[in-house]
């Protein structure tokens, strides 16, 4: 074997190493997403039965007539899930079981059908590439080095991770999330972006927000929440 052919081999074998290398997705997305690999994402929103407006209804009186209380007993409680029972709620304790069960019978109502690909558009730079409504959220990329997204807006930094219970909003799922946040004395401005799968394995969920307002005036409030199959083991 020639000097030149054993180098030019050594060269071939370093350069589909690295492109190996470069193509393997990171640690904190690879459970969701496969690189270069399309798949089909459901964009939803989270339907109770109409039957539980009723306590709704209720509950929205009470905090007219007690506005401090509620403000702050609802910032107390846990985020995305039903308040504890209070009897300054507006409700008894056999209506506050009714709610809690019509509650449990929430439904994920598909709105619209979107496509998700986990792609490294430069080395070490990855974005999770959304069509239709979810184009926002493609013009984010992640670093694993810095375990950061970064948008047009500014750098995403990483947040504790969730694990939400049974009874949140989109039931009891784990997962990881990102937040930019600037509050300047003209804007204010809040991004999110979160990845995760549902406890019982059937579903991954990518959920982006976006909320900008000045002076009290809202000039953007986006929010996704977005279902697809996992990866096969």
């Amino acid at each position: 074997m020639t000097n030149l052919f054993r180098n030019t081999l050594i060269v071939a074998c370093v350069t589909i190493s690295s492109a190996t290398a470069a193509s393997k997705a990171p640690d904190v997305l690879a459970p969701y997403l496969e690189v270069g690999k399309t798949v089909k994402g459901e964009v939803g929103t989270i339907v109770p039965p109409k039957e539980i407006r009723k306590y709704i209804t209720k509950v929205e009186a009470a905090a007219k007539l007690n506005p401090e209380w509620h403000k702050k007993f609802a910032k107390d409680a846990k985020p995305g899930v039903p308040l504890p029972w209070h009897e300054n709620l507006g409700l008894t304790k056999d209506e506050y079981e009714a709610y809690l069960k019509l509650w449990d019978q929430r439904q994920f109502k598909v709105v619209q059908q979107v496509v998700i690909r986990l792609e490294e558009p430069k080395l070490n730079e990855w974005m999770i590439r959304v069509s239709g409504v979810g184009m926002q959220v493609s013009l984010l990329r992640y670093s694993p080095a810095g375990d950061h997204f970064k948008s047009p807006n500014g750098e995403l930094t990483r947040l504790e991770d969730i694990s939400a219970e049974k009874r949140s909003i989109l039931g009891e799922w784990n997962g990881h999330e990102w937040r930019y946040e600037n509050k300047s004395e003209f804007i204010s401005t809040k991004e999110n972006i979160a990845i995760g799968k549902m406890a019982d394995g059937k579903y991954c969920l990518l959920i982006y927000r976006i909320h900008e307002s000045t002076s009290g005036h809202r000039l953007a409030d986006k929010s996704l929440v977005i279902r697809f199959i996992p990866p096969a083991k």
